[in-house]
């Protein structure tokens, strides 16, 4: 394996394959990255292509001065910073208004709100460098509480918080000064703070332990293929919520939900996969097809535990059985093949 002063040299010099090897053991961390700071992994996708490319071209400005890693980072922020601000906060549905009360029917899905996106986790899982606190700031509810930052605090937050840098880079990074990056690593560290659970999700299923995790993912999917009601609702925290971006309508609650459930899902037939989604349990969903007898991929839920209930279902769906209207909306294949799933249920 080629060392990265030599990757560098023959990049500078305009080979394509060094400069791939060079930036590809980053590539991973880095879509994380702006993932975390845009909420969208279409988003994050042209952040990190935008930013690769102002990589390539001002490569032998940096002629290895410094940390590499740390120069990437300053481009992919500062890239995914340019986006940020001509972008509206990504939300869900949980955010954007009050619980549907029991009995309110389903609208037409909200395509062109920007609704936030899940992350899959075997991204994350081929860095040997993924720590413990940069899966912790992949949960939803830290995503969702970034969204109420202003871009550059998000991006303070996370350059110091998950990543480690010194509050002398990330001055050099932004090109800011550090009473500036301390000012608003107090604010965003306040708003956090008041937004997200006091325990993670990794702290929760590291204390169910794998063997009680997995479980608990298999008694989800088992009940929603029996359509086990009964099973269902004893698995949810008493204020659970039940969400399915892009519709606009959630339910809390054992009631709503239970009609939720026997007016909607369990009219149909499901298969299920586990996965793993923003650092949390996840379920890739399969929905049975009549015309061609067959399941397709129809959502990813991804669920939050307390204690040792589900406290929120968040099912993800896959463009399908509405019309998108955004090219961020991709089919259920699509989005499955991110997950590592497979296109139907073996």
């Amino acid at each position: 394996m080629t060392d990265e002063p030599s990757l560098l040299k023959l990049a500078v010099d305009g080979d394509e394959a060094a400069f791939g090897e060079l930036t590809g053991a980053y590539r991973g961390e880095l879509r994380a990255h702006c993932y975390r700071i845009l909420g969208s992994v279409h988003d994050a996708d042209d952040a990190l292509q935008e930013a690769l490319l102002r990589v390539w071209r001002n490569l032998a400005a940096f002629e290895g001065r410094g940390s590499l890693r740390s120069w990437l980072y300053s481009i992919a922020t500062n890239t995914a910073l340019d986006l940020a601000r001509h972008r509206s906060r990504r939300e869900l549905p949980v955010d954007f208004g009050p619980a549907a009360d029991q009995g309110t029917e389903l609208t037409a899905p909200l395509t062109d709100l920007p609704w936030l996106e899940p992350f899959p986790d075997r991204w994350l899982a081929a860095e040997p460098e993924a720590s413990y606190e940069q899966r912790e700031s992949l949960e939803l509810a830290f995503i969702v509480a970034l969204q109420h930052l202003p871009p550059l605090q998000r991006a303070v937050l996370l350059l110091r918080e998950t990543l480690g840098f010194s509050t002398t880079e990330i001055s050099t990074q932004l090109d800011t000064s550090a009473a500036a990056v301390n000012s608003a690593l107090q604010r965003a560290r306040a708003t956090v703070r008041a937004l997200v659970p006091a325990q993670t999700q990794q702290a929760t299923l590291r204390s169910l332990g794998d063997q009680r995790t997995r479980a608990l993912a298999g008694r989800y999917a088992d009940a929603m293929e029996r359509h086990d009601v009964g099973t269902l609702i004893s698995m949810l925290t008493e204020d659970a919520a039940w969400s399915m971006p892009p519709h606009p309508q959630w339910y809390r609650g054992h009631e709503a939900i239970e009609w939720f459930l026997l007016r909607y899902p369990f009219t149909d037939r499901w298969r299920h996969r586990p996965a793993q989604a923003n650092g949390q349990l996840a379920v890739g969903c399969y929905l049975h097809d009549p015309a061609r007898d067959r399941y397709v991929p129809h959502c990813v839920d991804v669920l939050t535990v307390r204690g040792d209930k589900i406290s929120d279902v968040t099912a993800f769906l896959a463009a399908g059985t509405f019309e998108p209207k955004d090219s961020g909306w991709i089919t259920g294949t699509e989005l499955f093949a991110r997950f590592g799933l497979p296109p139907e249920p073996p």
